[in-house]
């Protein structure tokens, strides 16, 4: 068995399958660039699903990878046993070889079963197989072809070894190769053990043979529904993680070169001794792997917030930082350690190095704005579980106030509560997060479109019957934006479609297109679709499957037919609008990049005709100053008319001469890029899809209309240009006009003017606030005159409107002042908004009475909640109906404590 480094592992699986003919790609991010159903790549499938399926067509047939995967949620939730576990993680990587139709079971077996033993040099007599229990093709393949005795494959069930993408659709036997950890306990109880699924063995490697498709549910797995595929696939996957460990003699994956420095880089700030450390081992693996996990998510664009994919990014920086505490590791650390996880990983993954700045000022801020919740958060957790009984549960509204309003991860809750001894009501957690998604509107569906299946159908159909060649439908939306074409299919609702009439919503395909199709923020074209007697007027352009234009549209003339003759017309003046906003963001990601520095990356955009938006990496507002000299510059670049310039490369030659990619985007081995250079002053490279303008004059104008937060660590700049920015300066000019006229000033003046009429009334304010306290203030102290007297305790109890916190506090001063011995009880409606107040004198709580208590009991008649410290608490709520209910409910505990 041959001692090797992880990077050593990873590369000698990659060129072994380059020489085996492999197209050996890189990771996909962990982002799933097709797949709007995962939300995160967590297979070494996963780029090549639409593959599997049909809809995507690639140059190759063979495909090797060390994919880049996450497992956090659904069937693949391994992260409570992150930390216990010697095996689990978040991420992971996973080594696969792939066959799109070309080589099947016994090349696929022949290639795990020489490469784990020849170059990685593992004993035979320690590997056993698994298979399912009715594939007699792959037993005899394995002990007649490829030569393991019999009394090492076992044959076990539809749970372990058949796969199904889902309920029907593609699916085939599985063959699991498996590491003997105890070869001692002899040959003749393997098969037992493998059955028994006991702690002998180790799986290595699973090889998926995609042999059939399933027509209808079968949940006995009879085989009945069945059908062999015309060309069966092979998907193979490994876990990196697992034959290291194997490889280097590790009892454990955390005990391997993937982790141990950056335990060691912890155990260096806790400055534990080894023995020290391998007492708390559980927190030294959580924020190892946690850690690994978010630099990674991090450098994908997966940045820390509150829904869907960032909130698993916050949720592993917060429970890391959580762990770290049981470590007194009390101040932020993580982007430290951080520096491990890039050190060792950047090597094969040069996005970490090139992102490094980035990724460790993310985490940073995370765990600041963690730490700065975590205490109030804690403490109120801890007051909860106070008040249950001994391992009783803490309710899911109790648990999603904590997650929603003070930051606590779900995850980190859990973890508290039963570290209490405590557990919680999930299925009521997540019935209040629902009712929250419902109430404020999350969760929407955008609208509903036929399914890829059916447009697939459609695309093998016109193949067949010789109506498009195997690359499909000619697309070129670069050219000229008026073709010839003829129309190849009609669909409705699902179903194709001879003839229509007007008024009919339709789905067009032709055998060539100008249309441009949603891609890379772009929007599709609109236009025309034309025959001599009829029209069609096309409102959307989509790509449902490799190979196939789709033009949605309406019935505006005439009777369309199939294999009329048409002209497919863009609509030109939109798309000029079009194009001048896409270039306007090339220039406006340059312009933000130099004023604001290179960790600035694109995170998303809308180019639209009337307007483009442009979301980016950056943790700060873009402040007034720096907005005006990016506007400025990205002016002065339009006004240099440089020339705007298209080409195709190899994606790794353009990525080595600096060309920008979109984060998450799945690009081709092949690549267009834009470039906006003059002579050899270039200002931008970017790979990208869409459509430009030829030179920068085109754009006319470009104005920032609008800067704002989009999420943690992300900023949007809104941006218009041509025509519509010129509109907009001349709409800003007359609205100036119109306010200096009405400040009687010049434009010039005007500012001035107004600075000065709000100094004016500013100090007006003052005043009128100075005398609004003093009238309360009288009014206060005349009430002070007829105190009530409950068990002997002088008390004021007040119900007011529309006082200001400050000055409910400012009347707790004066009773105070006023009062030795006394509670103070106040409930205001601000605007509907109930607040809440109680302040109880220093010798009247060493008798009983709590302030806090009071106010915890009041705010829950008003529908809220709070507390406080003896002497003083405060509360608010949602019900201001519900105050004198409220105050009557102090009133009676005051006189319960005296009685």
């Amino acid at each position: 068995m041959r001692q090797m480094t992880s990077a050593e592992v990873r590369q000698a699986f990659l060129d072994y399958f380059q020489t085996k003919k492999h197209k050996v790609l890189p990771s996909s991010s962990l982002v799933p660039g097709n797949d709007p159903t995962l939300l995160f790549a967590n297979a070494g499938m996963v780029q090549f699903k639409d593959v599997f399926l049909g809809t995507d067509k690639r140059d190759y047939k063979r495909a090797a990878t060390s994919q880049k995967c996450m497992r956090v949620s659904g069937k693949h939730n391994d992260l409570e046993e992150v930390g216990p576990s010697p095996r689990h993680h978040t991420f992971f990587e996973m080594l696969g070889n792939f066959s799109f139709g070309d080589y099947f079971k016994l090349e696929a077996m022949r290639f795990a079963w020489e490469l784990l033993t020849e170059v990685y040099g593992l004993p035979a007599e320690r590997l056993a197989v698994s298979i399912y229990e009715k594939d007699d093709e792959s037993f005899d393949l394995w002990t007649e072809q490829v030569g393991i005795s019999p009394r090492r494959v076992a044959r076990l069930g539809a749970k372990d070894n058949f796969w199904q993408m889902a309920e029907t659709g593609p699916c085939g036997p599985c063959s699991e190769i498996h590491w003997d950890k105890y070869p001692e306990r002899g040959e003749e109880g393997i098969i037992e053990s493998l059955e028994k699924d006991d702690d002998r063995f180790l799986e290595i490697w699973n090889l998926v043979f995609m042999q059939f498709n399933r027509t209808q549910a079968d949940p006995t797995n009879s085989g009945q529904y069945d059908q062999p595929l015309p060309a069966p696939c092979v998907d193979t996957g490994m876990g990196l993680e697992r034959i290291v460990s194997i490889l280097q003699g590790a009892e454990a994956n955390y005990e391997t070169d993937l982790f141990m420095p950056i335990i060691e880089r912890t155990q260096q700030l806790t400055g534990h001794s080894d023995a020290e450390r391998d007492a708390n081992i559980v927190p030294y693996r959580v924020i190892a792997d946690h850690i690994r996990a978010a630099v990674f998510l991090i450098a994908d664009g997966v940045l820390p917030g509150a829904k869907g994919r960032d909130s698993v990014c916050r949720l592993v920086l917060r429970r890391a930082a959580r762990f770290g505490t049981k470590i007194d590791l009390n101040r932020p650390f993580l982007n430290d350690v951080a520096g491990a996880v890039i050190d060792e990983m950047g090597g094969h993954y040069p996005e970490l190095v090139e992102r490094a700045d980035a990724i460790k000022r993310t985490i940073q801020r995370e765990e600041e704005r963690f730490r700065r919740t975590m205490e109030s958060g804690l403490t109120e957790l801890e007051n909860m579980l106070a008040d249950l009984p001994a391992g009783g549960t803490l309710s899911g509204d109790k648990a999603f106030f904590l997650k929603a309003t003070l930051g606590l991860p779900t995850q980190v809750i859990k973890d508290i509560a039963e570290e209490h001894g405590y557990s919680v009501d999930m299925a009521g957690f997540d019935s209040a997060e629902e009712e929250h998604a419902r109430v404020s509107g999350g969760g929407q569906a955008m609208g509903v479109t036929e399914s890829a299946e059916v447009y697939a159908a459609v695309l093998a159909d016109l193949q067949a019957d010789g109506k498009l060649p195997a690359s499909g439908v000619m697309h070129d939306p670069h050219g000229a934006t008026s073709v010839p074409a003829e129309v190849i299919a009609l669909i409705v609702d699902g179903a194709p479609a001879d003839a229509l009439s007007v008024g009919d919503k339709v789905s067009v395909v032709l055998d060539q297109t100008p249309f441009y199709v949603e891609s890379g923020g772009q929007v599709s074209d609109t236009g025309t679709i034309r025959a001599d007697d009829w029209e069609i007027e096309v409102e959307d352009t989509r790509r449902p499957v490799g190979g196939l234009v789709v033009h949605h549209g309406e019935v505006v003339q005439g009777t369309p037919r199939i294999g009329a003759k048409v002209i497919a017309s863009v609509d030109d003046a939109r798309r000029t609008d079009i194009i001048r906003n896409h270039t306007g963001t090339h220039l406006l990601h340059a312009a933000l990049r130099n004023h604001l520095g290179t960790h600035v990356q694109q995170r998303g955009s809308l180019v639209a005709p009337d307007r483009l938006r442009f979301d980016f990496a950056h943790d700060a507002r873009v402040d007034e100053t720096q907005l005006r000299d990016i506007e400025r510059e990205v002016n002065d670049i339009i006004l240099a008319n440089y020339p705007v310039f298209a080409q195709y490369k190899p994606l790794q030659q353009a990525r080595n001469e600096g060309a920008m990619a979109l984060f998450g985007e799945k690009y081709a081995d092949v690549v267009r890029t834009v470039s906006i250079a003059a002579d050899d002053n270039r200002y931008s490279y970017e790979l990208c899809g869409g459509v430009h303008v030829k030179q920068t004059a085109d754009i006319g104008l470009f104005v920032v209309v609008g800067e704002g937060s989009v999420s943690a660590g992300v900023r949007r700049v809104e941006a218009l240009t041509g025509q519509r920015a010129i509109d907009y300066m001349q709409t800003q000019k007359a609205q100036l006009h119109q306010i200096a006229g009405r400040l009687t000033a010049t434009p010039a003046d005007a500012l001035t003017k107004l600075e000065a009429l709000q100094g004016e009334l500013q100090a007006s304010k003052k005043q009128v606030e100075r005398l609004r306290r003093e009238v309360a203030r009288q009014s206060f102290m005349a009430r002070m005159e007829s105190l009530e007297q409950i068990g002997g305790v002088p008390v004021m109890i007040l119900q007011l409107s529309d006082t200001p916190p400050e000055t409910l506090r400012e009347m707790s001063d004066w009773f105070r002042d006023k009062v030795d011995s006394g509670v103070f009880v106040a409930g205001v409606d601000n605007d509907g908004k109930p607040q809440l107040l109680v302040t109880v004198s220093d010798d009247l709580t060493k008798s009983g009475l709590h302030a806090g208590n009071i106010v915890k009991a009041m705010a829950q008649a008003v529908g809220g909640g709070g507390g406080g410290r003896p002497n003083m608490a405060q509360a608010g709520g949602k019900d201001s109906g519900k105050i004198s209910e409220a105050l009557d409910i102090a009133r009676r505990m005051i006189a319960e404590a005296r009685a």
